[in-house]
Parts: structure tokens; sequence; C-alpha cells
């Protein structure tokens, strides 16, 4: 059977009243990718203070600094093993061998590129790269050498290179992070992570909703059945996220840019973006909550 580490991008934004942060997030979640060491390096006594605040099963994996992907680039130069190796100072207290390389759209691997793999202490450590350009033949050749899980978001595409490890990062369709996902849409993801044949998938959510979403995704796991995404159904459902952060007066076309992207519940176990029913109603503009969602009652 499939093994489920399912978390988000980070636990700032995960909130509980008079209980820690990442306390409170790793009672509810088995693993988080650290995602303030991509900005940051963090003291070392800070970082042996998050494992021991979670349960011993619980798993890090560590996103790499930016200086290494977006600034060094991978390179055999000093700049960048002390980079790396501070990173790797993290996973080892952090008691994780999974490092996170993040390159952007405009990277391209090269010569150098094996060349600081080939020079790296990677004892103890499995490095999970999100190439966001095309990979091409020589890119999964340098994955496949050096045991390197490809991370793709599962939501748009699969990856190209099989391995007993999965590592997604998940951001949805929308404009960068801007998305939240439907009950089918979870459900696609997990036949794309399983049809990955790994015997171990990491789903790291990185939208809007993702504490809501990888909550959703994991009880689903559990119990068979997706949890609403709100607490009413239908147009009740649509003007309480609405009622979130929608500002009037506003055209149809804002509200469909600025909340199209929000999941509602149409009834139980059935979920749909805001978006699908926002486009069918008459595109003028809307001087109140009531006034849209007198419009709703007769698409929804």
């Amino acid at each position: 059977m499939t093994d489920y580490l399912v978390g988000t991008g980070g636990w700032a934004y995960f909130n509980i009243p008079k209980k820690p942060a990442l306390k409170a997030y790793s009672e509810i979640f088995n693993f988080v990718e650290v995602n303030s060491t991509f900005y940051q390096c963090p003291p070392a006594e800070m970082v042996k203070k998050w494992r021991r605040t979670v349960p011993k099963n619980f798993t890090f994996s560590v996103r790499c600094h930016h200086d290494l992907t977006h600034r060094i680039g991978l390179r055999p130069v000093e700049e960048a093993y002390d980079v790396f190796y501070k990173m790797k100072t993290f996973a080892v207290i952090l008691q994780t061998p999974y490092i996170v390389l993040e390159t952007p759209g405009t990277y391209d691997a090269a010569t150098e590129t094996r060349d600081f793999f080939s020079s790296l202490n990677l004892k103890g450590i499995r490095l999970v790269w999100e190439y966001r350009a095309s990979p091409n033949d020589d890119v999964t050749s340098l994955m496949r050498d050096f045991n390197i899980v490809q991370s793709v978001d599962l939501s748009r595409q699969k990856p190209s290179l099989k391995s007993d490890v999965a590592y997604s990062r998940l951001f949805g369709k929308g404009q960068s992070n801007i998305w939240q996902f439907t009950n089918q849409e979870l459900a696609e993801i997990q036949k794309n992570a399983e049809e990955t044949g790994s015997k171990k998938v990491f789903m790291s959510f990185h939208g809007l909703r993702m504490n809501t979403d990888a909550f959703r995704f994991q009880q689903r796991l559990l119990t068979g059945a997706y949890p609403s995404a709100t607490s009413a159904t239908g147009v009740d459902s649509a003007k309480a996220v609405l009622a979130e952060d929608a500002s009037f007066p506003s055209s149809k076309s804002e509200l469909v840019k600025k909340q199209g992207w929000k999941v509602i519940d149409l009834k139980a176990n059935e979920t749909a973006h805001l978006s699908d029913f926002l486009s069918g109603i008459p595109d003028k503009n809307y001087g109140s909550l009531d006034e849209v969602a007198k419009e709703l009652e007769a698409v929804i």
C-alpha cells in the first residue's frame, strides 16, 4: 500500500488559540515542508526546537535556500557548497534525508550541474528536485544517476521518472498559488499519485487554502470521505465564501477573478469552484452580497 505523508509548505498560518503553531500542526499532519529555509537560515537552536516540538514519527523536508537555486545556481563553487551544507545541517537536525531544490523556469541544467552533484557528500541525503523548466533527457538522466526524486504538481502533471518516492508540491491550476481543490480534483491527485507506483508519496499543499486542502485530502485517506469545504450548501455556501472578503460594488468579472477560485459545497460530498456559477450570472456591477446571491439562485 502507498504510504502518504500529507502536509503543507510551512506551519506559520496554522493558528490554534493558546497553542504553538507547529505543535498544533503536528497533531493534525504527519509531514511539513520547511518553507522558511528558502528565504533565510534560522539559528541551529531554533531548528532543534522544531524537532523537539513534534512527535518522533513526524517527517520534515527542508526547502533549499534560494541563493543556491536562484542566484548562484547548481555550480561547483565555494558559495554553493556553503549554502548546501547549511541546508544539510538543518536536515540532520530535523532527522530527515529530504532537501528540496526548486529551480526557476529559466534554469538550464548543464555539465556543471552534474559536476556539482558529483562533488557533494550526499550520504544520508535524498535530493528532491522541482525542475520548473521543461525537463529534457539530460535532466532525467541526472535525476536517475543521483537517485533524485522528481517533484511535480500532481494536479497538473505526472512525473516522467519512476521512483520509490513521489513528491508533489501542490499549487493547483490557478495563477501562482491562488487555488482551492474540489473533491474531484483531490481524487484526481490521488489517482495520479497511485499511478506513479511509488511506495512513499509526499503531498505538500501550497495553495491559499493549503491547510484545509491538506486536511480534506488526509481525511479522505483516513475515512473514505471528504469533509465539507464550508458549513453550508448551495447558495448559502456561496454566500459564506463571498462574505469572507468580497468587496462591493464589484463587477461580474472582478468577482470571477477574485472569488472564483474558491470551493463551495453544492450538496453532501459534491463541491465545485465558485467560478462555475459566477460565470453564469448577468454581466453587470453588483452593489451587495445579497444582490449576487439572488442571481446565483438561478444558476446553482
